[in-house]
């Protein structure tokens, strides 16, 4: 099963489903973002909304982009708005949907699912005003050395999506390599248990 196929089959309980990664990341976008301004934000991965109803209220325009059209279509169920346009992309291939340069480009659960970082990374630095920044929400790197993935149940089985390992190091030299360089870095646990494997990994670019 591809990953857009596994996005469209766990659209319907993605919002339901207890979901640590998915609500911890969110809480964690939040902090991170809330005293970075931006005017234009490209929201990568924005999946049924649950971020871009936030972005869009310190907005003035979020163009919200995902692989899935089945998220997509909840996404605009949730946030009708005319400052918010969805977009249906693969970002592997070309970003046909870059109209202006943004202020900030965000990336939510989405990179552990792209094999090669650098052309992401080349897009992005393209997008972004000079100034601008780069928000990263990722599922650390220590719980996949742990085993743990994006996966969902079905009544055929637990699905599981094809995912990538990608160190700390490797997002924050893919950042420098294209004139990104490190603002913050952060790590987010459950329940703020500091004692055990953070959940979430969040950085924080800017582009030079």
């Amino acid at each position: 099963m591809s990953t857009q196929q596994a996005y469209n089959s766990w659209a319907s309980q993605y919002d339901t489903n207890k979901n640590r990664t998915r609500d911890l990341e969110g809480q964690a976008l939040r902090t991170v973002l809330a005293d970075v301004p931006f005017l234009n934000c490209l929201e990568i991965g924005c999946g049924t909304g649950k971020n871009t109803a936030w972005l869009e209220q310190k907005a003035v325009h979020v163009t919200a982009v995902d692989l899935s059209e089945e998220m997509l279509e909840r996404a605009k169920e949730k946030v009708n708005v005319e400052k918010v346009t969805f977009v249906q992309a693969d970002i592997t291939q070309e970003w046909y949907f870059v109209t202006q340069p943004y202020d900030l480009v965000s990336f939510s659960l989405v990179l552990e699912h792209i094999e090669q970082l650098g052309p992401v990374f080349s897009n992005v630095a393209k997008a972004l005003k000079a100034g601008g920044y780069v928000y990263i929400g990722e599922l650390h790197p220590f719980k996949q050395y742990l085993g743990t993935k994006a996966r969902f149940d079905t009544e055929e089985g637990r699905q599981e999506v094809e995912c990538y390992t990608h160190h700390v190091s490797d997002f924050v030299r893919s950042g420098r390599q294209h004139g990104l360089k490190l603002v913050d870095l952060d790590e987010h646990f459950d329940d703020n248990d500091r004692s055990g494997v953070p959940r979430i990994l969040t950085i924080l670019l800017q582009k030079l």
